[in-house]
């Protein structure tokens, strides 16, 4: 009817503008390229090849069918260049070429019959060609194909649709925006809601916006044969298809449409001198095959067969599990415990999480602690970019941002940015491709331009490579992550002039080293293996310069929930994994070893950098060159109730027991680190008139958590110090040879090696002296307590013991 071929016109007018608003042209439009769904609504097909082939250029084969391409088409196909004139790039077709070749599938669909059948492909071309010399196209392809009377049935309506996309003149055809606004379309353009794209993750607009809600609420609870796997988007599916055994290389070749050929057998039979060659027929596998391929879902749906409907529709605030329930939970529940590599290759695992995370992030950021509490379960990798973004505070109309920064004026750096981009992460396809090229070059000059405080330093194109990967077609989410990324974990590294940052940040890596490990630290300060010569490009880049990729997702999957003291932690684990290697190697060895990391089993790596993190006072890594605190109003009220595992110290309110700075040379000069007053008083429980903490409740077994150790002479230890600390007096501590000479109090403390020892005395030097004598001696987590005993005279919580009678 002709009401019906109005309304797939309209649809399919709708999806041609959709794309064209996307940039993107369909030139290859067929009967066979326009799909209905169940509801006999109109699906577009095919529609990527002319934009993926940057505009047919990157093939031997013309796209679209002869019978379908408009004629400026075919004509920019027949005009050659002559032998003289430079061959030039055709022309990319425009929208209006697709205007065409709807005119002519509307033509087929009101004749019942296809076009152009009786001519060879050279004559229907020139057909369509020489349609320029008459002035009625559509009586003309009536005749020629005996359909007058047709014709003369059809309503007014469909016969102007039909001359309006079947104008010769490409300037004269009118584009879809005008064909869609036609009085024609009057009565059906009121079916059609208005199509909004649906709101993302990031963008200013609430994306509550248009939602609407059926007037008979019955119609949202779905039978209970309901096909749940059919609700998921497409991306979802054929990631769960993968991992459920599916193979899309083997698909093809088992359709034979990837074929094989020895190479010996491509050479040709005969040879002449210009190169001409003969004796095999064109390779086909360089040509376009029509072939559209089904794929079975069968395997997965087997796969998931034991998967209720609850576990596509998990209940969030129902706070009993990490993970939703279903027939099989204590499958879930199992395999939660199984190592990391195999959760994500678990179809059913996979499925839960990626349902789950799905839920959370379109509660961003109203679900935020929700997805900081999941993320430490794991994250589902086929989510990682957007869960990534949440976790680093991602907010606000990204997209418009990104679209405002001038990324094609040349700047001083876009020659380095050439320089570093085929160097960086290009065993992967992705990134190693030409559009990966454009894409990183666009990302870093966008950062570049919109910090014009900072400056490029090699090594940013690494750190890109990781968000430009996970968010490979969406420039402006890799850009926002990047931007939010660097201030929370390499503030001020880009600075022009950066050394301050850097030398203070490898000083206090140089303390961690020593506070975890100091056998290691004395042997590498021994042979001066300093951080200086390792470590720059393991922080300057967080370690996406010396891990490849599938490495980088792991270990910043756990990095993103840390604070930005976090990456020491990770560094030292690194060294320990390296331990046996190092503290049997003198300079050289240690040099050669470094310049190509060995294998590091990034699981462990995790588990041990974690474990680190938690035997580190929060005060020990602090650094006066990190990001200073937020405003009030800029920090999110969701940030108090995450945990100390993220926030960072620098965020803590500064009070009079909060850590001093200090000059670089005298940090350098301290092999421990300090840790400031309110710390030690936190980690001893300390109570007092003054200090209004409530204690917290021990038990009798419960060890105290940390030694304190108070250099002063006995009478000054006397007068007052902090309880349940021993004194052992600098000046008689240790014998010439640096060893701890015996007594009770030295006892105590060998009791306590391997838990934190903070040394407290009056007189800054001896605190260090004597930290560094424990170190020598390998006593590990040593530290001091920065400003000395007078930090804690006036909160009120010095002990004096009562006199001896």
């Amino acid at each position: 009817s002709c009401s019906r071929i109005l309304c797939i016109a309209y649809e399919v007018l709708q999806g041609l503008q959709y794309m064209n608003k996307h940039g993107m042209v369909h030139r290859a439009l067929s009967p066979g390229n326009i799909l209905l769904d169940q509801k006999e609504h109109v699906k577009l097909a095919k529609f990527g090849l002319y934009h993926m082939t940057a505009q047919g250029v990157d093939v031997d084969f013309p796209i679209g069918y002869p019978s379908y391409l408009a004629p400026e088409v075919i004509a920019q196909g027949i005009v050659k260049p002559s032998d003289h004139t430079q061959c030039e790039k055709p022309q990319p077709s425009g929208p209006k070429s697709d205007v065409w070749s709807l005119g002519i599938i509307l033509f087929e669909l009101c004749m019942g019959r296809k076009l152009f059948q009786s001519l060879e492909i050279a004559e229907r071309l020139k057909f369509i060609i020489m349609l320029g010399c008459v002035d009625d196209i559509v009586t003309v392809l009536a005749e020629e194909h005996g359909c007058l009377d047709i014709i003369k049935d059809l309503s007014e309506n469909v016969i102007a649709l039909l001359k309006k996309c079947l104008t010769f003149q490409p300037s004269k055809r009118q584009v879809f925006k005008e064909l869609l606004r036609d009085t024609l379309f009057t009565e059906i353009s009121s079916i059609y809601p208005l199509f909004h794209k649906p709101a993302g993750l990031f963008s200013s607009s609430p994306r509550c916006a248009n939602l609407t809600l059926p007037e008979d609420i019955s119609q949202l609870c779905k039978d209970e044969d309901s096909d749940y796997l059919a609700e998921r988007s497409i991306e979802e599916v054929y990631y769960l298809w993968c991992l459920a055994g599916g193979d899309l290389e083997k698909e093809l070749v088992n359709k034979e449409i990837i074929r094989s050929k020895p190479p010996v057998c491509t050479l040709p039979n005969f040879l002449l001198e210009d190169g001409k060659s003969f004796g095999q027929g064109r390779d086909r596998s360089s040509l376009l095959d029509d072939t559209t391929v089904t794929l079975s879902l069968c395997q997965l749906r087997n796969r998931l067969k034991d998967v209720g409907g609850e576990a596509f529709y998990p209940l969030l605030e129902d706070d009993q599990s990490t993970l939703p329930h279903s027939n099989s939970s204590n499958e879930l529940s199992a395999a939660a415990s199984l190592p990391l590599i195999i959760r994500e290759r678990d179809t059913e695992y996979q499925l839960n999480r990626i349902v789950l995370f799905d839920r959370l992030l379109k509660a961003y950021p109203y679900k935020k602690n929700q997805i900081w509490k999941e993320a430490r379960v794991d994250i589902p990798p086929l989510l990682r970019g957007v869960t990534w973004a949440a976790l680093l505070g991602v907010e606000g109309a990204i997209q418009a941002k990104y679209d405002a920064i001038d990324k094609d004026t040349p700047i001083p750096t876009d020659r380095q940015i050439e320089v570093d981009i085929p160097r960086c992460h290009q065993y992967d396809e992705l990134l190693s491709s030409p559009e990966g090229h454009a894409k990183f070059r666009r990302v870093l000059k966008a950062w570049v331009v919109s910090h014009p405080d900072l400056v490029y330093w090699q090594g940013l194109d690494s750190l890109c490579a990781p968000f430009l990967y996970l968010n490979f077609n969406n420039e402006a989410l890799a850009y926002a992550c990047m931007s939010a990324f660097i201030p929370k974990y390499l503030y001020n590294f880009f600075l022009k002039d950066n050394s301050h940052v850097i030398q203070e940040y490898l000083t206090v890596f140089s303390q961690m080293i020593a506070f975890h490990d100091p056998e290691l630290s004395n042997h590498l300060n021994e042979i001066g293996f300093i951080p200086d010569l390792y470590a720059i490009p393991w922080f300057l880049t967080m370690f996406t310069h010396v891990f490849p990729l599938h490495k980088i997702f792991h270990l910043w999957d756990t990095l993103l929930l840390g604070n930005s003291s976090f990456p020491f932690c990770i560094g030292v684990a690194i060294l320990q994994q390296l331990r046996d290697r190092l503290l049997a190697n003198g300079f050289n060895e240690c040099i050669l070893l470094f310049s190509d990391l060995p294998e590091i089993d990034i699981e462990r790596c995790v588990r041990e950098s974690i474990n680190l993190f938690r035997w580190t006072p929060k005060s020990a890594t602090y650094r006066q060159y990190a990001q200073p605190p937020r405003q009030a109003s800029e920090s999110n009220s969701t940030r108090s109730s995450m945990s100390c595992f993220s926030a960072d110290y620098q965020e803590a309110p500064r009070s009079d027991l909060s850590r001093d700075s200090i000059k670089l040379d005298d940090l350098k000069s301290e092999v421990s680190p300090r840790i400031s007053a309110e710390d030690l008083i936190d980690l001893c429980e300390l109570t007092g008139p003054s200090h209004s903490k409530t204690p917290v409740k021990k038990t009798k077994s419960s060890k105290p958590k940390l030694l304190v150790v108070d250099i002063r002479n006995s009478e000054d230890f006397n007068r007052g110090h902090i309880s349940g600390s021993i004194n052992i007096p600098f000046s008689s501590a240790f014998t010439a040879d640096g060893d701890l000479i015996q007594c009770p109090a030295t006892a105590t403390l060998q009791s306590f090696k391997g838990r934190v020892v903070v040394i407290v005395g009056n007189v800054v030097k001896n605190t260090a002296a004597f930290a560094a004598h424990l170190v020598k001696n390998k006593y590990s987590r040593i530290c001091i307590l920065d400003g000395g005993i007078n930090k804690i005279k006036p909160t009120g919580l010095l002990t004096v013991p009562s006199p001896q009678i």
